[in-house]
């Protein structure tokens, strides 16, 4: 009965496996609705990104638009868009780890087949 036993205990593995695989994939749906805004320079910039990191937009107030100073806002623009990547990174590790019941397990997005998560989730 040993063996049948430990078969048993598969299916179960197996099982929750499947059902984390349904929560993880709701999870990325859910994540790409949602939306993080930041701004940089005092609000001359504000960047929205979806629980994915993925760029939405790029807004400029008509204040940032001046002749010759092209430089800074490329780097506004940049600071920006990293700030509300930033957001997104702690939503996904906090609704990672409600998932798997606070595990870190790094390369789970990619081993259920749901893409890599907003920058990795090795990344502390």
């Amino acid at each position: 009965m040993g063996l049948l036993g430990n078969l048993g205990q598969l299916g179960g593995l197996l099982k929750q496996a499947q059902q984390m695989q349904q929560q993880m994939q709701q999870l990325q749906q859910s994540l790409a609705e949602q939306r993080f805004d930041a701004e940089a320079g005092a609000g001359l910039v504000r960047a929205t990104v979806n629980g994915r990191g993925d760029l939405v937009r790029v807004k400029l107030k008509p204040d940032a638009l001046h002749p010759g100073e092209a430089e800074i806002l490329e780097e506004l623009i940049k600071s920006a868009v990293c700030a509300a990547s930033a957001k997104a990174q702690q939503c996904y590790r906090q609704e990672i780890s409600k998932v798997t019941g606070g595990l870190n397990l790094p390369g789970l997005s990619e081993m259920l087949g749901l893409g890599t998560p907003p920058e990795s989730e090795a990344t502390p």
